[in-house]
């Protein structure tokens, strides 16, 4: 039966191959002076402004926003001062039964003696590594603006993200695999927004992988052809490139063409490598047996995976294919914390663990965090066993592990109640300047000119937060 190109493309490559190519292109040579221009954009190659600490990054990004006060941020002033309703200027009246101490206990881990609460003995065991960042501030305590921020450095949907200005600035780190992955098992609030390149070069866009179902046929789609063998899909690629070529010749000079026709082959090449780079099979049982069997942490080991294959940098969202925010608290805030935190405990612990054995840590950025934090004083609920926390932007936690960081280190903090960064305030803008920092890139530098502007992730804003590198 006769096919055009285009079905033949569809039954012959392998879908995800045909994404996040042009990088590849780019590290082997093959893109041409008009791909050259992107980087021309940028004032600079694809490479780092100064040394890099980090080479990679994966970032953990809880959905819906944990309690730091529930967390990493110890507050005793809370049960002291139960009951009563907070002082000052708030974003949104408090309408509860005021403020609302933590029932988990606090303690110091580590020869450091970073504090963290009961919730996670497993990064307790790790807590030498973990820079703790206890005065992180943002701009509003809603979802979506509170999300774009973290993740694009501006509250609207107009800006790339943080992972595509990564790639961007340093090109990829393999030939064959994407330089950004978000590994995400559901549609989180705002969805792909969240890992788009916006008005960067298409290339710079994340690769997305639902990670909902584990089995590889099901994480990539078409990375088996159902009919053709190797050779015949090796044969049908060189007749679809003949036609390419005879269709080229008549369209002298156009970059788009050549390069697609390039990014064909790449593609073919892809499929081997990506199946078995996402097959977590193959890790060993005890290595499966430390991360644990959820959701979560099989897609902190299929990140450990990438970056040891060369992925730039992986985002992973904490969501579920029926809960786009599991972190949000409203109701039954201390059960759900419970529950959270073993999972996400577990899996990142043994995620950092796992790095550090392989010598990887060491210029490997862990970044752990909600799009904001939670109020230290209760939410309203009918049922007075289920009291939540409300969302909170002023004063909330987050942590770096590895990458050029100090292990060890909690910086920064709230006040006695935990409702306002007040020590060493870190805005979102500044965790990006120092993250790109580390990754050997400087965000006043790192620009890209669009609708006769200059634009980079910080904007006007941002510092490099040097205390908390080692």
């Amino acid at each position: 039966m006769f096919q055009t190109r285009r079905e033949m493309l569809q039954r012959g490559s392998a879908g995800f191959g045909m994404i996040g190519l042009a990088g590849s292109l780019k590290t082997a040579g093959l893109l041409n002076d008009a791909s050259a221009a992107v980087s021309d954009n940028r004032n600079a190659d694809a490479s780092s402004h100064f040394a890099p600490r980090a080479k990679r990054v994966i970032f953990l990004q809880m959905n819906g926003a944990p309690s730091h006060v529930d967390t990493f941020d110890p507050k005793p002033a809370l049960k002291k001062h139960e009951g009563e309703q907070p002082s000052g200027k708030l974003y949104k009246a408090s309408k509860g039964s005021g403020f609302m101490p933590s029932p988990f206990r606090f303690k110091p881990h580590g020869e450091s003696g970073v504090v963290m609460s009961e919730l996670l003995p497993n990064l307790g065991r790790v807590a030498d590594d973990l820079c703790v960042l206890r005065s992180m501030h943002t701009n509003v305590p809603n979802h979506e603006p509170g999300l774009l921020m973290m993740n694009s450095g501006n509250i609207q949907p107009i800006r790339p993200c943080l992972g595509s200005w990564a790639s961007y600035g340093l090109g990829t780190g393999n030939q064959n695999l994407p330089s950004f992955v978000s590994l995400c098992p559901g549609l989180p609030v705002v969805g792909p927004q969240l890992w788009s390149n916006s008005f960067l070069p298409g290339e710079y866009q994340a690769t997305a992988i639902d990670t909902s179902d584990m089995t590889i046929e099901k994480l990539i789609a078409n990375i088996k052809h159902p009919r053709l063998s190797r050779s015949e899909q090796r044969k049908q690629l060189d007749l679809l490139q003949r036609l390419n070529q005879i269709h080229m010749a008549k369209r002298q000079n156009d970059p788009a063409l050549e390069t697609q026709i390039k990014a064909m082959e790449l593609a073919f090449e892809m499929q081997r490598e990506a199946s078995e780079v996402f097959d977590i099979s193959r890790e060993p049982d005890y290595i499966h047996k430390a991360y644990g069997n959820t959701i979560f942490s099989k897609g902190c080991l299929l990140a450990r995976r990438l970056v040891e294959n060369g992925v730039r940098f992986v985002q992973m969202h904490y969501v579920t294919s029926k809960n786009k925010q599991p972190w949000d608290t409203h109701s039954d805030n201390n059960n759900r914390h419970r529950q959270l935190c073993s999972d996400s405990d577990k899996a990142t612990a043994a995620l950092i663990t796992d790095l550090k054995q392989r010598g990887m840590l060491e210029d490997t950025l862990i970044i752990w965090g909600g799009e904001f934090g939670r109020t230290p004083y209760a939410q309203p609920n009918k049922n007075k066993k289920k009291i939540g926390r409300d969302h909170h932007h002023t004063g909330f936690s987050m942590f770096l592990a590895g990458g050029g960081t100090k292990g060890g280190t909690m910086y920064g903090a709230t006040d006695e109640f935990g409702m306002n960064a007040v020590e060493n305030r870190i805005h979102v803008h500044d965790l990006h300047a120092t993250i790109l920092h580390l990754l050997g890139l400087d965000h006043e530098r790192l620009t890209y000119r669009y609708s006769g502007r200059d634009f980079r992730l910080t904007d006007v804003h941002g510092r490099v937060v040097n205390d908390i590198i080692a």
